[in-house]
């Protein structure tokens, strides 16, 4: 059974691994913002010297050095960079294959891949915010100090006032966080919930469609998308002004310090390059402030990705230590299984028990919801366990390695499922190409004439829909797939529902040939006609076993004259 355990915080020890991307990009960031001084000291030394002592020798050397200094601080800028990319990948990577295992922990024990689609956009959202101006800004925020400093070496009259308006500023960004916060918070949890409900109605377009049920749909979302779109656009308004006070305020703190620098060299305790150096300096240290508030949204956005993927990733899929074992040859026994549905409290089976020799094939029957897809689900382990065993070859299910067992399994469920790429990739289950297993599985299945028949052949590109395909189509797809290979333990649910009297004469050789080949077969179904293959017969009623034997024993239970019986208790 897949299990789990909390853990530590798998995110902040992935971001722990990338710390000395981080320290080199600060470093970087550090040298690039001394070299921000060299425009400003360029132009105090170009009036205070330059001009005074008409120099040219000395304008020149001083535009050199210039030059050389900016390019540089170009080059630290390229480098910070490529350090936050190369971190990201690097984080991402790692962090997509925990998170990819987490969802398809959580979509099987649920039976929802919400939580598993809103963890992947949320990695993706903190990818391109970690490379964004938000993180940039963070960098840059103690040189905001520095540039302070040396405005009270200018004169502290302009240190004070830089302190004075760097305070101000942070102040507004407080307010914007308390202002916003709550509210785009309560935005996104709304936008994220209409978009699942728009993500549904698209799967059901065609009950929606066949019902006449859009109006009524499309008002549910629109008050959905209406509720989200309000409480944003009132966060975004206050965050708006807001951040429209603050760039004011700044334009207004360099005038004014323009001003009193003006004023400090009329009274010749400053000289006019000073005045100048300190406006401009002032919108240097104020530049990481105003940014920040820019970027506020941002902030609190990633702020709340990050929180959610650290819940989501304590929670670590592992499994048991595991040998590995031979191949398996197909014996399959069933021990006293119970099961629970995912969202579900009661068990839909209850101590279901079989055996079956390798070779065999067995057919499994019974009313609706009497648990005959759960059992298929369960054997697969897709469903785990409550309690009793399913063993292979005499070895628990769950003590095999699931990527060294999976090329012995194939199962065709009743809602074929059919993934973007070529027939030939998803008859191949995306393994590497070979060319005469894929054609062999596809013959088998009945099917190569007509992908050859495709404009583009096995390389046919179909989507999750399938549109290229007709339903019958797409079932005798999944069949080669569940074929490829000559798997060992082959479970087919609902086979020929999709297939016409020949697609069905079809299957029946297909199976039997599998079966020669030595694969076990489990065909759950309620058309007798398949069932000439099986050699038991196994009736499922409301979760347990009502009958289990040789299939000419179990019929004649069933019905007294076999030969009359056209139909089974039919399934959903």
């Amino acid at each position: 059974m897949i299990q789990s355990k909390t853990m530590p915080n798998p995110l902040k020890a992935e971001l722990s691994s990338v710390k000395a991307y981080f320290l080199y990009a600060t470093l970087f960031s550090a040298a690039l913002n001394f070299l921000m001084l060299t425009p400003i000291l360029y132009m105090l030394l170009v009036y205070d010297r330059v001009v005074s002592s008409g120099s040219m020798e000395t304008l020149i050397m001083l535009t050199l050095l210039l030059v050389l200094l900016l390019f540089s601080s170009g080059g630290f800028e390229w480098a910070r960079g490529k350090l936050l990319i190369a971190a990201n990948v690097r984080v991402e990577k790692s962090l997509r294959h925990k998170v990819s295992s987490v969802a398809s922990l959580n979509a099987l024990l649920t039976g929802n891949d919400t939580m598993g689609n809103q963890a992947m956009n949320d990695l993706i959202s903190l990818r391109q915010f970690s490379v964004g101006n938000g993180v940039i800004s963070l960098m840059d925020a103690p040189w905001a100090l520095v540039y302070i400093c040396v405005m009270f070496l200018f004169h502290p009259y302009f240190g004070s006032a830089a302190i004075i308006a760097a305070v101000i500023m942070i102040i507004l960004a407080v307010i914007t966080q308390k202002s916003t916060g709550d509210r785009m918070a309560k935005a996104n949890g709304l936008s994220r919930t209409a978009q699942v409900s728009f993500s549904n109605n698209l799967r059901n377009t065609e009950v929606i469609h066949g019902m006449g049920m859009s109006k009524n749909i499309q008002y549910r979302d629109d008050l959905l998308y209406d509720k989200a779109a309000n409480e944003q656009a009132i966060a975004s308004v206050a965050a708006s002004q807001l951040q429209s006070i603050s760039k004011s305020f700044r334009m207004l703190a360099q005038s004014l310090l323009l001003g009193l620098g003006a004023y400090l060299a009329l009274n010749q305790e400053i000289s006019p390059g000073m005045m100048i150096a300190g406006s401009l300096l002032l919108g240097r240290a104020l530049a990481p402030v105003d940014m920040m508030v820019a970027n506020w949204k941002s902030f609190i956005d990633a702020k709340g990705q990050y929180e959610r993927l650290t819940e989501i990733l304590k929670i670590t899929p592992f499994d048991l230590e595991r040998v590995t074992l031979p191949d398996p040859e197909g014996s399959l026994s069933v021990e006293q299984l119970f099961v629970v549905p995912p969202g579900s409290t009661s068990a839909c089976l209850k101590g279901v028990s079989f055996e079956l020799a390798a070779g065999e094939a067995l057919g499994i029957v019974g009313p609706s919801a009497a648990g005959k897809t759960s059992l298929a689900r369960s054997i697969l382990g897709v469903w785990p366990a409550r309690a009793g065993l399913v063993r292979l070859d005499g070895a628990d299910m769950n003590k095999w390695d699931r990527d060294e067992l999976g090329p012995h399994l194939g199962y065709l469920p009743q809602d074929i499922e059919l993934f973007s790429g070529t027939i030939a990739d998803n008859i191949c289950r995306f393994s590497r190409l070979d060319s005469e297993k894929i054609i062999e599985a596809a013959k088998i299945a009945g099917i190569h004439e007509m992908i050859l028949s495709l404009p583009e052949g096995y390389d046919t590109l179909i989507g999750l829909t399938s549109g290229a395909l007709s339903a019958g189509q797409r079932q005798r797809v999944g069949l080669a797939r569940a074929i490829y290979n000559s798997p060992r333990l082959i479970i087919l649910d609902e086979p020929n529902s999709n297939l016409d009297d020949q697609g069905e004469r079809d299957l029946v050789s297909a199976l039997r040939r599998m079966k020669e080949s030595g694969s076990t077969i489990i065909i759950i179904t309620h058309r007798t006609s398949i069932l000439s293959i099986v050699d038991k017969l196994l009736l499922l009623k409301e979760g347990m076993v009502a009958n289990f034997g040789q299939r000419d024993l179990v019929l004649k239970d069933i019905s007294p004259q076999p030969s009359k019986v056209t139909k089974l208790p039919t399934n959903a």
